[in-house]
């Protein structure tokens, strides 16, 4: 945790604070997310849970700088979100590639657009292609490549500009399950060697669990957050999920999410 300069209180790398964000509908305003406060301290792997229409998507774009708050506000390192910014990187669920670029082409893309010099891009993009394994790939297009290895070139290419916060929207909800298992090895893998900071929304609560220091559920109708977990699992390797207690843990929060369906269904 940082410490703000004269005073003993940690602050956030990233935070929202009494966050609102109301919609026009058909018969009358709809509240996709209300007084919602969430907090991820440095170096953490923090998730979003919830079912669709939760407002866990908002909330992340709202972080990310592509819609404003109706009321309330996003901050980085205390300082207010006022739109995009080279401080957090995103990674959509769908790869968002640009496919006349190689995979190195695509990583170099954020590092052009900030001006570094050629040097420092190429050493840069061949640091990160190392650590997410996608060195040998680095001529290739992305439709040479896997759905797995473009998903990699887009975290490496949202890691590249080394932001302050990665945010990551269902990054691994497209591909199949061993794929997706295989991804979820790499995240933690890359999370243990560069620690940085993460903010990530997703609907498995399995996947939540494995990735995670703490969870946030959220419920719809209004977007909330209705309860907070940390997650006590040192051991983050997929062996992990056949444990009884991670089955017990993925349990409990999987119940308040059924229970929650529920009372939903019942309004």
């Amino acid at each position: 945790m940082t410490l703000e300069f004269g005073s003993a209180r940690p602050i956030p790398k990233l935070e929202a604070v009494a966050l609102f964000k109301d919609f026009p509908g058909t018969s009358g305003t709809v509240s996709a997310l209300e007084d919602v406060a969430i907090r991820v301290w440095p170096g953490e792997l923090v998730c979003l849970v919830g079912a669709s229409g939760c407002g866990k998507s908002t909330l992340l774009n709202i972080a990310a700088g592509l819609e404003d708050a109706t009321d309330g506000v996003v901050l980085v390192d205390g300082y207010p979100v006022t739109g995009p910014g080279a401080d957090r990187g995103l990674v959509f669920q769908s790869y968002s590639l640009y496919p006349w670029r190689t995979v190195a082409g695509n990583v170099a893309f954020g590092l052009e657009v900030k001006g570094l010099k050629d040097d420092d891009i190429a050493e840069r993009v061949r640091h990160y292609l190392g650590i997410m394994g996608l060195a040998k790939f680095a001529g290739a297009l992305p439709k040479q490549i896997s759905g797995g290895m473009q998903q990699r070139t887009a975290i490496a290419r949202a890691l590249a500009t080394e932001p302050k916060v990665l945010l990551l929207d269902e990054p691994f909800g497209a591909l199949d399950a061993q794929t997706r298992s295989a991804m979820q090895e790499f995240l933690l893998s890359v999370h243990r060697e560069l620690g940085t900071t993460m903010l990530m929304v997703t609907h498995s609560v399995e996947e939540a669990v494995l990735l995670s220091q703490r969870i946030y559920v959220m419920a719809p109708n209004p977007g909330r957050v209705i309860a907070e977990f940390k997650v006590p699992f040192q051991d983050r390797s997929h062996s992990l999920v056949h444990e009884p207690e991670f089955l017990s843990f993925v349990r409990q929060v999987d119940d308040l999410l059924r229970q929650q369906a529920s009372v939903v269904g019942t309004q």
